[in-house]
C-alpha cells in the first residue's frame, strides 16, 4: 500500500512564511511586467486614434483601447492584493522572529540564574565577614608599626615659645641680630668703597 499510495514520510514539507514571501513577489514581478505591456498597447491605441479622423476605424481603436484599459486595472487591483498579502505575511515573519530570539533570551537567562544561583551557593558570607575583620586587624597593627617607628628620640613632644625664648637666652647673643654691627672677632670695620677711590685705569697712568 505504501508503494501505492505513499507514505506520511514522503510527504513534502509544508512551505515558510518566506517560501510564500517568496511565491507572493513572483507573481507580483510577473503582473507588473503584463502591466507594462498593456500601457504600451494603450500608448499605441492612442497615437492611432490622434491620426484617425472620426469614423468606424477610430470607433474599433476606442474600444480596443476600452479593454486594454479594463485589462490593465483589474492587474493593478490584483498587484495591490498582492502587495498587501505581502506586507502582512513579512509582518507576520518579523513577529514570529521576534517571538524566537524572546524565548532563546529566557532560555539564556534562565541558564544564567541557575548557574549564579549554583556559585552563590558556594560562598560563605561568614567567611567573608571574618576575612573583612581579619584585613583591618592587620591594617590597625600595621599603623601603630609605622607610628612606632616614626617617633622622634630626645625630643620633648611639645615645645612652646617660652622655651625657645630660654634657650636663644642660654646661648648668647648673636651677631647675626645687627646686620649692620661688625661682629666682634673683626678689629676693624672694612671701609666704604667710594667713588674718588674707585680710579679708572687712565686715570692711574697719567698720576705716574
Amino acid at each position: 500500500m505504501n508503494r501505492i499510495f505513499g507514505s506520511s514520510s514522503s510527504k513534502k514539507p509544508k512551505p515558510t512564511l518566506q517560501d510564500v514571501i517568496d511565491q507572493t513577489d513572483a507573481r507580483s514581478a510577473t503582473i507588473e511586467v503584463k502591466i507594462k505591456k498593456l500601457d504600451g498597447e494603450l500608448m499605441r491605441y492612442k497615437e492611432q486614434m490622434s491620426k484617425l479622423r472620426n469614423g468606424p476605424g477610430k470607433e474599433a481603436i476606442q474600444q480596443r483601447a476600452l479593454r486594454t484599459l479594463k485589462q490593465k486595472r483589474m492587474y493593478e487591483s490584483q498587484l495591490e492584493q498582492l502587495t498587501q498579502q505581502t506586507f502582512n505575511i513579512e509582518s507576520t515573519a518579523l513577529a514570529t522572529e521576534n517571538l524566537r530570539n524572546t524565548m532563546v533570551t529566557l532560555d539564556a537567562m534562565k541558564q544564567a540564574n541557575t548557574e549564579l544561583r549554583k556559585q552563590y551557593g558556594k560562598i560563605d558570607l561568614d567567611k567573608i565577614e571574618s576575612i573583612q575583620y581579619d584585613m583591618e586587624e592587620l591594617l590597625d597593627q600595621a599603623n601603630e608599626v609605622q607610628e612606632t617607628l616614626g617617633r622622634s628620640y630626645a625630643v620633648p613632644d611639645e615645645i612652646d615659645e617660652a622655651d625657645l625664648e630660654a634657650g636663644r637666652r642660654r646661648e648668647g647673643p648673636s651677631y647675626l641680630a645687627d646686620l649692620n654691627k661688625a661682629p666682634d672677632f673683626i678689629d676693624e670695620a672694612p671701609l666704604e668703597v667710594t667713588e674718588q677711590s674707585q680710579a679708572t685705569p687712565e686715570a692711574i697712568k697719567t698720576t705716574y
